[in-house]
């Protein structure tokens, strides 16, 4: 099983990881860290013309969510290239007798896609190809 939380949201629940390695709950939790409190950023971005307010995190490295994992019986990964992705979630595949937490390290304005504004019907799901800023080319 598999569990994809922002790096904000999982300091909010990642204590439940002494359950898993208490039970021996083999789980792997892919953090998605950005630095930041993604969603919050990403509406900010596309609906507010960029008007950032306390979303910013401060660190990448506070907590560093290897060390957190390792102090709770579990085993901890971090990825910082996209090329090593296949890798790691190989790596963490291989272990089956311990919680596995991978950090995986991404832009700051990394986004989650498909989503739904607010206001609009399920039928109006925004996609990454109408909606994300391209950073690799400076828009």
């Amino acid at each position: 099983m598999w569990a994809i939380d922002g790096d904000g949201c999982f300091q909010m629940t990642n204590q439940e990881l002494a359950t898993c390695a208490i039970e021996g709950i083999p789980v792997k939790i892919a953090v998605i860290n950005n630095g930041n409190l993604g969603m919050v950023r990403q509406w900010q971005t596309l609906f507010y013309e960029g008007r950032y307010s306390h979303t910013n995190l401060h660190s990448r490295r506070i907590p560093d969510f290897v060390k957190l994992a390792e102090a709770y019986g579990c085993v901890g990964l971090r990825c910082d290239r996209a090329e090593d992705v296949d890798g790691i979630i190989a790596k963490a595949m291989e272990i089956n007798d311990a919680p596995v937490v991978i950090d995986f390290v991404v832009h700051q304005d990394a986004m989650v896609w498909p989503m739904v504004a607010a206001g609009t019907a399920n039928d109006d799901i925004k996609i990454a190809r109408d909606m994300a800023p391209d950073w690799e080319n400076g828009d």
